[in-house]
């Protein structure tokens, strides 16, 4: 034993012997120690204090539990992270690191720059361990802030709780979301303009704003725009009405026939060059949560641009096929659409992603954008090669401590998780080891690519509502849900440009309602009629597209 011991806050005796049943005296990676004092950590707040310690002597040096805690040795407050991962066995935790009195102590952890919040995520329905920590790299490689990271081991109370990953938490700082500090006595001029960050995210209850325009004509909630810099507690009035104003008049234009004018449109709002990479990182990857959960934003003063910023990502675990619903794990289709497409809305949950997001995928100089940043980023970072030697990297690393990890927590082709239910991954007849994992993972990427190759072209093709304008023929379809209440969705096609009119008619054959008349171009159309005001009974709706077609189909309004 070395002297050191006494001065360390942590009874290392019991540390070490728990750590024992595993096996577990040292490591290639650093090592966490944390030590609560027999508290339980919580959920939320409020958070506990304990005693840290990280054993990092450099790299490619061996990490032993017997050495010094030379890394950083102190005060943390501490809390259980996620919201569906909370329920796990496994869990996450947010932490600052203090100073003896409470307040913020600004440290490097594991080379990572100062800081003090920092996130201690457990890869666990990821049995890759790779899927956040490669978005995130492939997004700084982009140019563009995402969470470093830094793999690690921790042990909890004296007992091994396995692999972990270090990560930044989102945050405005120099050396993360690197825009302007709002003072609350910053509420005028170009003062006002900048910085703040926003997220759309689960807990639509939480201090923010929200949309006037629903996502979609039967969303069974709406989009709240939360308040995530200033903090809620922190941003004060003047600035809650400035980010608001902003944001809505970007939907008001986007709601708009002009939102492609290039002085007026979208481009006068957006950094348009983060929310291409934005898409393109989203569609690679299938993310579940794509655009609606986990769904930063942010916006510096007007004298440093001044635009809306996407980003940074956050939260890819279920990504790159890991799980079976939404058609994620499949290589084929936009997940923008899919989130997007009225006929699918009845099989998703309750979060939804903006309206606005449509009308930039399908609108013609965007969709080029995207397909000529893909081709570049195709010809190097996202090459083949570039993303193998990336995976094999991240691989690398973890060589001897996933070992260890999936010795006490579900390895790879195992579905049993613990703690809550999730869908298996749908390949996990084919999984049997971590080789087998990582080989899918690389043939995943590899079809999705293949499959976006062929298909980002066409996108400058596609209509408002992501299909390809290519009727073959008239076509009047079943208005859906029917019977409904309230509100529906009638879907017709058109094979050539004509004068159309849609029309609703009662039992007596009277019109009640027009919701389509004039010229419309060949394609696609999804009408929504929102009945709300009408009493209830079998309605008539009736189509006719010039001279060429019309038709008549029953519908039925529930009250």
């Amino acid at each position: 034993m070395k002297i050191f011991f006494y001065i360390i806050p942590f009874t290392l005796g019991l540390l070490l012997s728990r750590a024992a049943a595993l096996d577990f005296s040292s490591s290639d990676l650093p090592i966490v120690v944390i030590d609560t004092h027999g508290q339980s950590i919580p959920y939320d707040d409020p958070r506990i204090v304990a005693d840290m310690g990280i054993i990092y002597n450099g790299p490619g040096q061996r990490n032993n539990l017997s050495d010094a805690f030379n890394n950083y040795n102190g005060k943390i407050s501490i809390e259980i992270r996620g919201q569906s991962s909370a329920g796990w066995d496994k869990k996450s935790y947010s932490m600052e690191t203090q100073n003896d009195d409470g307040s913020n102590r600004n440290v490097s952890l594991i080379d990572l720059p100062e800081e003090n919040d920092w996130i201690l995520y457990a890869p666990y329905y990821d049995r890759s361990l790779m899927r956040n920590i490669l978005t995130f790299h492939l997004m700084r490689e982009m140019g563009w802030y995402a969470s470093r990271t830094r793999y690690c081991e921790l042990v909890l109370n004296g007992e091994y709780r396995g692999l972990y990953v270090l990560m930044e938490k989102i945050k405005r700082d120099k050396n993360r979301v690197d825009i302007a500090k709002l003072n609350p006595d910053e509420v005028s001029g170009d003062d006002l303009t900048g910085g703040y960050i926003l997220r759309v995210d689960k807990e639509p209850w939480k201090p923010g704003f929200d949309s006037p325009y629903e996502p979609f004509p039967q969303a069974r909630t709406g989009i709240r725009y939360q308040y995530r810099y200033p903090k809620a507690d922190d941003i004060v009035e003047q600035q809650q009405i400035y980010i608001k104003t902003f944001v809505l008049s970007f939907e008001n234009m986007m709601h708009d026939s002009m939102y492609a004018d290039p002085l007026n449109g979208y481009a006068k709002y957006l950094n348009v060059a983060s929310f291409i990479d934005y898409v393109l990182i989203n569609e690679l990857s299938r993310n579940v949560d794509a655009y609606r959960l986990s769904a930063y934003f942010y916006k510096d003063k007007d004298s440093d641009g001044g635009k809306l910023t996407a980003g940074p990502v956050w939260d890819y675990n279920f990504s790159f096929g890991n799980v079976d619903y939404y058609d994620t794990w499949k290589t084929e289709g936009w997940q923008l659409v899919y989130f997007a497409d009225d006929d699918y809305f009845h099989q998703v949950d309750n979060f939804f992603m903006p309206f606005w997001w449509k009308l930039l995928f399908t609108e013609k100089g965007f969709a080029q954008k995207l397909k000529n940043r893909w081709q570049e980023l195709r010809r190097g970072l996202l090459s083949k090669e570039a993303v193998n030697e990336d995976i094999d990297g991240f691989a690398e690393i973890t060589t001897e401590a996933r070992a260890r990890n999936f010795e006490i927590w579900p390895g790879p082709g195992e579905t049993n998780l613990g703690g809550g239910w999730f869908p298996g991954d749908p390949r996990s007849s084919e999984i049997d080891s971590y080789e087998d994992e990582i080989r899918l993972l690389k043939n995943w990427i590899y079809d999705r690519m293949g499959w976006m190759d062929k298909n980002i072209p066409l996108l400058t093709s596609l209509d408002r509502n992501g299909r390809k304008p290519n009727a073959q023929s008239f076509k009047l379809y079943q208005n859906y849900p029917n019977p409904f209440n309230n509100k529906t969705i009638i879907h017709y096609e058109l094979p050539v440009s004509n004068k159309v009119e849609l029309s609703i008619y009662n039992l007596l054959g009277q019109k009640v309602a027009t919701l389509t008349s004039g010229m419309q171009a060949a394609g696609e159309y999804k009408v929504h009629w929102d009945a709300a005001h009408f009493p209830g009974g079998i309605y008539i709706f009736r189509f006719r597209a010039g001279s060429a077609y019309a038709e008549s189909r029953k519908l039925i309004l529930l009250k």
